[in-house]
């Protein structure tokens, strides 16, 4: 079975699709190809797809519907004679296991990917960081589930993967600073303070970026934007590291590189 939960939801067995049309059955399948490998309780799938008004009949639904997603593993698997659908949706004590191989599931790809970038940029090689960081952000083909309705328990499983992939992007930008190459990251960047106005490191990248690629001037207005949107919409001034940046680029401070490269990089 290959999945695909970074974007659209997407799982085929043979080439054929498994994903069914019906809302609640695309939440569960959802669900456990996010967990998979692992069981997912029934109160888990029955607050995904009931929330707190969970029916009485809801034991005999959600067993109505994990038969559905069986037929449609079944169809798929049509011709296989070492695997039945119960053999990759698997009843387990207490819940239900969606049974995958290594490499079949994008998310855990992407995670793999992602652990492996950072312990390559943890070990000064931001070269191969860059490139495994940047490997898994290409998994990705717009939000996690876009497709999906989302219950209480997917709202926060996207939720997680989309800060997990803010972060990745933050460290790819970083071995990408680390590595010289300023000029190269700064029409993203542009992109991104544009995209969220209070986000303090991206700005802070942005910031190192431009003086670097020598526009001192450009980065001070950066500085000035993101200050006006966190007073105006928080009240609140840019942290004092973000601050000292700022005096740094302000003054012409040479020892800049050196001395604020935590502020980017965020101590690392």
């Amino acid at each position: 079975m290959e999945i695909k939960v970074l974007g659209p939801l997407s799982a085929h067995v043979h080439g054929t699709s498994v994903v069914p049309s019906a809302a609640k059955p695309r939440q569960i399948l959802a669900l456990l190809a996010l967990q998979a490998d692992h069981v997912v309780t029934v109160p888990t799938l029955m607050a995904e797809i009931w929330g707190e008004r969970i029916p009485r009949s809801a034991s005999t639904t959600l067993q109505t519907y994990i038969l559905q997603l069986r037929r449609r593993i079944a169809a798929g698997l049509a011709g296989d004679p070492t695997r039945s659908a119960k053999d990759v949706l698997v009843t387990q004590f207490g819940g239900y296991l969606l049974r995958v191989q290594p490499g079949q599931v994008d998310v855990q790809e992407f995670e793999q990917l992602v652990a492996d970038g950072r312990f390559a940029y943890d070990a000064g090689d931001y070269r191969t960081a860059s490139r495994l960081l940047g490997d898994a952000l290409n998994l990705w083909h717009g939000p996690a589930l876009v497709d999906v309705r989302a219950g209480s328990v997917l709202e926060l499983e996207v939720l997680r993967l989309e800060e997990n992939r803010m972060a990745a992007l933050e460290r790819r930008i970083e071995a990408d600073i680390r590595l010289g190459r300023h000029a190269e990251v700064v029409p993203e960047l542009r992109v991104l303070t544009a995209r969220h106005p209070m986000h303090e490191r991206f700005c802070a990248q942005f910031m190192l970026a431009l003086h670097r690629s020598g526009g001192a001037w450009r980065a001070l207005e950066a500085y000035q934007r993101l200050r006006g949107a966190l007073v105006t919409e928080l009240g609140l001034e840019p942290s004092p590291s973000l601050r000292q940046l700022h005096h740094a680029v302000l003054s012409g401070d040479t020892a800049l590189d050196e001395r604020t490269a935590g502020v980017a990089y965020g101590g690392a």
